[in-house]
């Protein structure tokens, strides 16, 4: 089920969250319940034969979460993840850890990663030695082993104290994030799902998370779903690229994945403040970085967070120097664009991303400052140039359009209208992207639940419901 659905928007919705206040005030376990089993019936109206992997997947990691906070009882372990050997079970504790990550690192290997594993032998080896298995991703498999794994760490290091299987049902399964995120940490959530106030409607959350879902649907269906023909045009003709079409392509994709990924994020925050959750923050207006490093720390943050804590930090982040921090860096990036998808294209992405970033932090090194217009026209400029290898199927399609960009031979004697105004378009919502203030901190700052505000809202909300002609899905799904 999509968010930006007839049946989500006008059924699903109102009824569950309805139900679940209604049942709230009679009793907190019951009213947790519904929602678990609203969340199901959401993730399985996209296919129900994978609610039993999902449920199976989350049995699992509650076992092992319970071994290891019952193992690490009476003391905890630094965040940085390192352990006194002195300390009782120390080896015993790891070896319950690594079971949890390995089993869910060969879940979502099978599933994400088998066909390009056997592909990849197949092509070294110049012949079909193995046959692809085509196996079907289930919606949403990256976003919740990664939840899961994290929730495993913070237990291995005695930082979590679960309350019921049904708390962490919900911490797992909440319908808001249970796709394509924001990534949320069980620490931060499970003190808010067993909150009294959570059971009991609370208006002005109603009201700005109205306010967000709106906002976030506005910028899915409006911009992103706009955008998207121009773009899947460009790069289904990638050798027969005019310059400027070269630039729509490249400069309309980097905003197309933005708004749609971004307004997902945030009709994600919004529906978890109806039920009075605060999920955290995924874009914080990346595109007016002025550095990589900047741009790491607005861009999908719940995911670079996720890293920091759970790859980076332990693989000894900062603290060995410099040149072992570099190399953290680099092979941090690097599964950040495995993460992403079984291509090579993503694998080199997050290498890109993390030859940049060394780059930068050599770069702060010497201590040179470059007028502002500057350092953003490079970090934009590489991020988009990055996006082209993303968006591309194959590294022969990235060059064809990198090529095209630069190719000033490729500049045609005159553009036809329709392209020009899909230029004018993208540059404006790239002007937009760079100046615009973030929409969820104009809501925390300006809004108020008054006329004033919630006509304009209501009358944005209701054009866009109109706008819901065809079924599209967000782009994060494939990931």
């Amino acid at each position: 089920m999509l968010f930006n659905s007839y049946e989500f928007i006008f059924l699903f919705l109102p009824f569950t969250i309805a139900s679940f206040f209604c049942i709230g005030k009679r009793c907190h376990t019951a009213a947790t319940l519904w929602l678990v089993l609203a969340s199901l019936f959401f993730y399985g109206w996209w296919d129900l034969r994978y609610v039993p992997l999902l449920c199976a997947s989350i049995c699992f990691n509650y076992f092992v979460g319970k071994r290891l906070e019952h193992l690490a009882a009476g003391y905890a372990i630094p965040a940085g993840g390192h352990v006194d050997a002195s300390v009782p079970h120390s080896c015993f504790r790891k070896s319950w850890l690594a079971f949890g990550i390995i089993i869910n690192a060969v879940l979502l290997g099978y599933f994400k990663y088998t066909d390009f594993f056997l592909g990849t032998a197949n092509l070294l080896a110049g012949i079909d030695i193995f046959h692809l298995q085509h196996i079907v991703l289930p919606l949403g498999i990256s976003f919740f082993t990664f939840t899961q794994a994290a929730y495993l760490v913070d237990a291995y290091r005695g930082q979590t104290r679960n309350q019921t299987f049904l708390t962490y049902c919900e911490f797992v399964t909440i319908f808001p994030h249970l796709i394509a995120g924001p990534i949320i940490n069980h620490r931060e959530m499970i003190p808010q799902f067993l909150a009294e106030r959570t059971f009991h409607i609370q208006w002005d959350n109603v009201a700005t998370g109205l306010a967000i879902f709106t906002l976030g649907l506005a910028k899915k269906v409006l911009i992103a779903d706009k955008i998207a023909p121009w773009v899947n045009d460009v790069y289904a003709r990638v050798d027969a690229l005019t310059m400027p079409e070269a630039w729509l392509g490249a400069l309309g994709y980097a905003l197309q994945l933005y708004f749609d990924f971004s307004g997902y994020s945030e009709m994600a925050i919004g529906l978890g403040l109806l039920i009075n959750l605060k999920f955290p923050l995924n874009f914080n207006s990346p595109y007016q970085s002025r550095s990589i490093i900047d741009f790491w720390r607005r861009w999908h943050m719940t995911l670079g967070l996720w890293v920091k804590n759970y790859l980076y930090i332990p693989l000894g982040g900062s603290r060995c120097g410099t040149a072992r921090k570099l190399c953290n860096l680099f092979l941090s990036m690097l599964i950040i664009g495995f993460w992403h998808g079984a291509g090579w294209t993503y694998v080199v992405w997050g290498g890109l991303h993390g030859c940049l970033l060394i780059v930068n932090h050599l770069w702060r090194r010497l201590h040179i400052t470059l007028p502002n217009i500057l350092c953003w026209l490079l970090t934009f400029g590489s991020v988009v140039a990055c996006l082209v290898v993303f968006r591309s199927e194959n590294f022969h399609m990235a060059h064809s359009i990198l090529a095209a960009m630069v190719d000033f031979s490729r500049l045609p004697a005159s553009i036809n209208g329709a392209l020009v105004k899909h230029l004018a378009a993208v540059f404006f919502l790239t002007f937009v992207t760079a100046v615009a203030p973030h929409p969820i901190a104009l809501v925390e700052r300006y809004f108020h639940p008054t006329w004033r505000w919630c006509l304009p809202l209501a009358a944005l909300l209701l054009y866009t419901i109109t706008m819901l002609h065809d079924y599209t899905e967000f782009l994060y799904f494939q990931f």
